[in-house]
């Protein structure tokens, strides 16, 4: 028997148990209650600021029932600023840029206006409407406060642009708290896409993102990795976010975040082979993307560079100062972290609501998910990389809708595929008593829950009776 408790920061860090129900995951009032109350008064992730370069440019961003315009617009001598407006017209509520079902998003460049397809109201790119045929048959009544575009606000923070629909929210830098000074020395902003893909799930949007908040699946998920390293891990709330990291089962040895980035050594009696084998593994089947090749390179040379018997510290240091002097010889510096730094960073982090990223030094693999439509069985689920380039050297890449299949995205992203619709299909059954995630390795997917609960007001998190 469990009992209804009020879940608190404290419960967490004390690793008791918690369960909470399924209808966060099923059902559609669910669904019509985070219209309202998640997706119009949080800060999400929009894109990425290299997305809109130059004065002009923009796209929509979608969710649920909101369209947001975000456009670079001219200030100044500088390279324009941001602006972003509810993608609605005032006058009859046709959207201003059509937005299609099952489609990722809108986008453009040399923008000046937009022009209402209904009745050809005009807007310039600070919102204030230029054009209304006929004013005067309302007879003084309209001004510009029910006439322009309704502002969206919007910011920056590691090469992210985030929205926020509530004209009252807190600001970005205080939403992302501890956020900003544990990650902002990654210096995000200056990786660039990889590559990124999109697909529509048969899952919910947090089934879909929860696949990738901890370490504790590979075990069951992917077994072939278990040949090459460690998976235990630890998973810890800050706030709103919460991060994982590599941990030891053995108490006598934890020293949580110890090894807790993916810079670390793999399974075997000799390091210079096992960190290799470990990167290799991981560049080959996460789709080139939770490590580097210079990383790989690296790790290739430690058997040429370094004698047998060499301490696991000292190949892991003697690793990174080799990927360091690799890329500095193509262009590539690296930001300046400290070992604690990287500790307390961890493996990966999941930014509330819906953004995941697992990071190293010069790199980045990220998820985010979104709704999709009226149907709590989908979602739109996207994955892309980022990474530190030579000057001019970045690829140029756009959203690349792709089937779940291993050509499209890897063998490690397919694996997890296969859990996504399965999870969504089994919480169905009336033999699933409710979730019991791991206190220790899945805090990040409690905390989720928890804070969602409290956003929305609905939920039920919950202790489980010993």
């Amino acid at each position: 028997m469990d009992r209804q408790v009020n879940i608190t920061p404290q419960d967490l860090d004390a690793e008791h148990a918690i369960t909470y129900p399924v209808e966060a995951f099923l059902s559609k009032e669910y669904l019509e209650i985070e219209k309202k109350a998640l997706w119009p008064k949080t800060w999400q992730m929009a894109e990425r600021v290299e997305d809109i370069p130059n004065v002009g440019d923009w796209f929509t961003y979608d969710v649920a029932d909101e369209s947001v315009i975000v456009i670079r617009v001219k200030e100044g001598d500088g390279p324009g600023t941001l602006r972003a407006f509810h993608n609605v017209c005032p006058h009859r509520g046709r959207q201003l840029v059509d937005v299609h079902p099952g489609t990722h998003d809108s986008r453009g460049s040399n923008r000046t206006k937009f022009i209402c397809g209904f009745h050809g109201w005009t807007f310039n790119t600070e919102g204030e409407n230029v054009y209304i045929l006929d004013p005067d048959d309302w007879h003084g009544a309209l001004h510009p406060g029910c006439t322009g575009l309704t502002p969206v606000q919007v910011d920056t923070w590691g090469g992210w642009i985030f929205v926020n629909m509530d004209p009252e929210a807190e600001p970005l830098i205080e939403f992302l708290g501890e956020v900003d000074r544990i990650l902002g020395p990654y210096q995000f902003e200056k990786m660039r896409y990889k590559w990124r893909n999109w697909v529509v799930f048969d899952c919910n949007w947090k089934t879909g993102l929860e696949a990738f908040m901890e370490p504790y699946h590979v075990a069951g998920t992917h077994t072939q990795l278990l040949a090459y390293g460690e998976y235990y891990a630890y998973s810890k709330q800050y706030g709103l976010h919460g991060v994982s990291g590599f941990d030891e089962r053995d108490s006598d040895k934890r020293e949580i975040g110890g090894s807790s980035s993916t810079m670390r050594a793999g399974k075997g009696e000799d390091a210079r082979i096992s960190t290799y084998e470990l990167t290799r593994e991981n560049w080959e089947t996460v789709n080139n993307a939770s490590t580097t090749w210079t990383l790989v390179e690296a790790a290739r040379l430690l058997q040429e560079e370094l004698p047998e018997g060499t301490p696991t510290g000292e190949v892991i240091a003697h690793w990174f100062k080799r990927a360091k002097e690799i890329d500095a010889a193509r262009g590539v510096d690296w930001p300046e972290l400290t070992p604690a730094q990287m500790t307390e960073a961890g493996l990966a982090w999941h930014i509330f609501p819906n953004m995941s990223v697992l990071h190293g030094s010069t790199y980045a693999l990220c998820y985010r998910t979104r709704p999709y439509g009226d149907d709590p069985d989908k979602c739109i689920f996207e994955a892309y990389a980022i990474e530190r380039f030579p000057e001019g050297e970045a690829p140029q890449t756009e959203w690349t809708h792709g089937e779940a299949t291993l050509e499209n995205w890897g063998s490690v992203l397919c694996q997890d595929f296969s859990n996504m619709a399965a999870v969504q299909r089994g919480m169905k059954s009336s033999g699933f008593k409710g979730t019991m995630p791991n206190p220790h390795q899945e805090q990040k997917v409690t905390n989720f829950h928890r804070n969602l609960a409290n956003v929305i007001g609905r939920g039920h998190v919950k202790l489980l009776d010993r």
